[in-house]
């Protein structure tokens, strides 16, 4: 009965449900993003509103990523034991509330406690989301879907620079930074509508014995209707006992049964982050002020830096189902190496044209490395695991976020810019090499049923 209702979820052809799924959890990245930059934009006003020093710039960013690992981790267990519709709900709210009481931040220390309660949110919709998209999407999509609702991100950097350049640009310094969090609270309330009408994942609800239930979704799924079905709870006593798991018991099972696995996608997930995150704290701190860019300039150059970004990642996307993710990944992550180096290269020219092909070309790449990444870290755990292993993999690879900003900042005061760059470029490779047994011995996920990549996994080491 099961595989009759995957099978069924599997080659159906695009319809509307698709559509409206995918552009509902794609928001959740538009915010995460706008977020991220927003706060890039804004640096230089906290930096002389608070008398900041270029350390405590850095936590700013090292904050976020903190609450983003903390939120998947914890919440991708949740997600796994009480369904991802509660949790898109439940995330979102969170993230809607504390964005909005951002914007009444009276110090640095209040502005960094909310931004770390405000990640928490985000961090849970990292592995709610990537887990629901997957599971949803029909086997000849699941790709390029994947990293084209990924590549929602890339609006988020471009909506905040017309932000900054219509509000924090024009209204007073101590003013503008505020309305900007709160328009990140309005988006969040739309996509809350919206989201209130997507049913559970159909394999979650059968993993969870509730058959009647998921065949009522698919059904729906099957017409092209938004069916606001979610899980009734009623299962049979066995049932309750198989997913009573607690939270170590569900990462013991994960770590120990697909070791391999965990290995890789916290190894991407560390590679990209550190990468992307770094590329994002290091151009205001280091790069923009040493070859004197106006201030009002700064959220043109993001603009159009990010306009590479969606680039990059409609790039990946299409390489992904074309080629496959065994060699888009690695692809990606080597070119990202080397576009930062080129960026390095652009800082000794003194230019800012220099310096923004630079920056442009590595975040096309940047970004397409991470979505690749995500793409193929999302296929290969079991449905009962999918959250909880997406969660470790995303909480693993903040790290890297959060000390990117601060080795990063501190090697670029000490050494040199460029000499950060360098490690910036060095530490993407991480991510290439991470590939390599899994294109030699690993599943490959273009053309593979979320069920095979599990079921095939006894021939490789995880």
């Amino acid at each position: 009965m099961k595989n009759d209702l995957f099978d069924r979820l599997d080659n159906l052809r695009w319809n509307k449900f698709h559509t409206i799924v995918s552009i509902a959890l794609g928001i959740a990245w538009v915010l995460d993003s706008f977020e991220v930059m927003i706060v890039t934009n804004i640096l230089y006003i906290l930096k002389k509103m608070w008398s900041l020093s270029a350390i405590e710039q850095s936590w700013i960013v090292s904050i976020w990523l903190i609450g983003i690992m903390i939120g998947a981790y914890f919440m991708g267990y949740l997600s796994d034991k009480f369904g991802r519709k509660r949790l898109f709900l439940i995330t979102l709210t969170l993230y809607g509330t504390f964005t909005l009481l951002t914007t009444i931040s009276w110090n640095f220390e209040s502005f960094l406690v909310l931004r770390l309660i405000t990640a928490l949110g985000i961090g849970a919709e990292y592995a709610a989301i990537n887990a629901a998209i997957s599971e949803f999407i029909p086997t000849k999509y699941r790709g390029k879907v994947n990293a084209t609702v990924m590549n929602f991100w890339s609006f988020g950097p471009i909506f905040a620079a017309l932000v900054t350049i219509y509000f924090i640009n024009t209204l007073p310094p101590e003013w503008g930074w505020r309305v900007a969090f709160g328009f990140g609270a309005l988006v969040s309330l739309a996509a809350l509508v919206i989201r209130r009408y997507i049913p559970e994942s159909p394999r979650w609800l059968v993993e969870h014995g509730e058959i009647e239930t998921a065949t009522r979704v698919v059904e729906g799924i099957e017409e092209g209707r938004v069916v606001n079905e979610s899980y009734s709870g009623k299962k049979k006593k066995k049932d309750k006992d198989k997913h009573r798991t607690s939270f170590f018991k569900q990462t013991k099972e994960l770590l120990t049964q697909y070791p391999g696995r965990v290995a890789l996608g916290c190894l991407l997930d560390f590679s990209d982050t550190f990468g992307y995150y770094g590329l994002f704290a290091i151009l205001p701190i280091s790069i923009l002020p040493a070859i004197h860019l106006k201030e009002s300039f700064v959220p043109f150059f993001y603009l159009i830096s990010n306009i590479g970004g969606v680039i990059g990642g409609i790039l990946a996307a299409l390489l992904l189902e074309g080629i496959g993710r065994k060699k888009t990944v690695p692809l990606f992550f080597t070119l990202a190496a080397v576009s930062v180096l080129l960026l390095a290269y652009s800082t000794t020219l003194n230019s800012w044209i220099w310096v923004l092909f630079g920056f442009t070309l590595a975040i096309s790449f940047a970004n397409g490395s991470w979505i690749s990444a995500y793409v193929t870290f999302t296929e290969f755990f079991p449905t009962h695991l999918r959250s909880t292993g997406i969660g470790v993999s995303v909480a693993f690879g903040r790290i890297g976020g959060i000390i990117s900003p601060l080795i990063l900042t501190a090697i670029s005061s000490s050494f040199g810019v460029e000499y950060a760059i360098v490690v910036l470029a060095s530490v993407w490779l991480i991510g290439t090499f991470a590939m390599v047994p899994w294109y030699f011995k690993g599943i490959e996920g273009k053309g593979t049923t979320l069920e095979d990549m599990v079921m095939k996994r006894e021939k490789i080491v995880g």
